[in-house]
């Protein structure tokens, strides 16, 4: 079967339980659930402005904003900000960790080096030297501040840019040049890069996506923590300020608990064929591993990965996660060995290619994640 067939066989489930809606959603129902009146892209801009009312009178606090805007797991934010005295403290926030996906926080940790990174290239950019002290026995990254000339950051501009872009991409490839660009960007100790752009690279990382999918979507606690985290309408996407978007990963906004039915009834087959056809329309994909699995080298893999995602937007190049195969235990040293990486762990895989451009998520306000 075909992708467009399945994504007719998608439209047509949707519809059914749209037709179930009955006349719910009219009028007064209507307005209080969508809000149309409501702004969703202008909220969104503004929540990946680089410079805010509240923090331009604060650099600590523009540093901060940049992390903010960090790629991070569900969009949960699960990050806390501390300003000392010529320095900033990242810790994670463990109330809003994934403990379905995510039970060792390793995402949570990434989640973090991408905030990290973006932190890292604004202070840089702005006039600051920084000395990072990574995870070891303490639960945190600090970061030590100190005044210097501006230097030039080309990433910089990127950072408002780059989204995690879900759509299914055109299949084009990406350039010799842009190619070499993106194998030649600096790493981090530890951390390497095994990129995966031959057809049968991406047809074998496709059955991994797809069989971890599958058991990811066929587990009832899995879509529970998913559902929670996902924002079905503009309004409570809006309210929350956190969390999957509907209208992010292309679909249309309906009701949560219409949404939410939908989700809970995913055909689990269906839907993990139609994420593995997502890293077949896609130019390439590479996998991020490293040597070791504790936190410092999960900061580390979330630094390189945040480098790669804002590479590859300054290159006009749209790129996504698809995690399923290291997500899912009994995936992953499997996907290890298949992708030819030795001792080195897979910590993630991401694709990219060309598409659409889709809606940006939102960020919290700021006084919401200072610690």
């Amino acid at each position: 079967m075909n992708a467009e067939n399945r994504r007719r066989i998608n439209r047509r489930d949707f519809i059914k339980l749209l037709a179930a809606a009955g006349g719910a959603a009219a009028g007064g129902y209507f307005l209080a659930t969508y809000a149309p009146w409501l702004d969703y892209d202008e909220a969104a801009l503004e929540s990946h402005s680089a410079y805010m009312e509240d923090s331009m009178d604060d650099p600590m606090r523009e540093l901060i904003r940049y992390a903010t805007m960090a790629a991070n797991g569900h969009n949960a934010q699960a990050w806390k900000f501390a300003i000392g005295e010529s320095e900033i403290t990242l810790l994670p926030d463990r109330s809003r960790r994934l403990a379905v996906v995510d039970p060792e926080d390793r995402e949570l940790w990434i989640s973090l080096g991408c905030a990290l990174e973006n932190l890292l290239i604004a202070a840089r950019a702005t006039g600051y030297v920084a000395e990072v002290a990574y995870p070891g026995g303490q639960e945190f990254v600090r970061v030590k501040l100190q005044a210097d000339l501006p230097q030039p950051e080309p990433l910089l501009k990127a950072i408002p840019l780059r989204q995690n872009t879900r759509s299914t991409y055109d299949g084009r490839l990406v350039g010799a040049e842009e190619l070499a660009r993106l194998q030649a960007m600096p790493l981090e100790p530890g951390v390497s890069l095994r990129f995966a752009s031959t057809p049968l690279d991406l047809a074998l990382a496709a059955d991994y996506v797809s069989a971890g999918g599958e058991q990811q979507y066929a587990d009832r606690a899995f879509l529970d923590e998913l559902i929670t985290w996902m924002r079905f309408t503009r309004k409570e996407a809006m309210k929350a300020g956190d969390g999957l978007f509907s209208r992010c990963s292309g679909n249309p906004e309906v009701p949560r608990w219409l949404g939410a039915r939908f989700v809970a009834n995913l055909k689990p087959q269906q839907q993990a064929q139609a994420d593995a056809d997502k890293l077949r329309s896609s130019a390439g994909a590479v996998v991020i591993a490293s040597q070791a699995d504790e936190p410092v080298t999960w900061v580390r893999t979330g630094q390189v990965y945040e480098r790669l995602a804002l590479t590859l937007t300054s290159l006009g190049i749209q790129s996504a996660l698809l995690n399923q195969p290291i997500e899912v235990a009994g995936l992953r040293g499997e996907f290890q060995s298949a992708m030819g990486l030795g001792n080195a762990l897979p910590q993630l895989l991401v694709r990219y290619g060309y598409g659409p451009a889709l809606p940006r998520s939102l960020r919290r306000p700021l006084q919401q994640v200072l610690a």
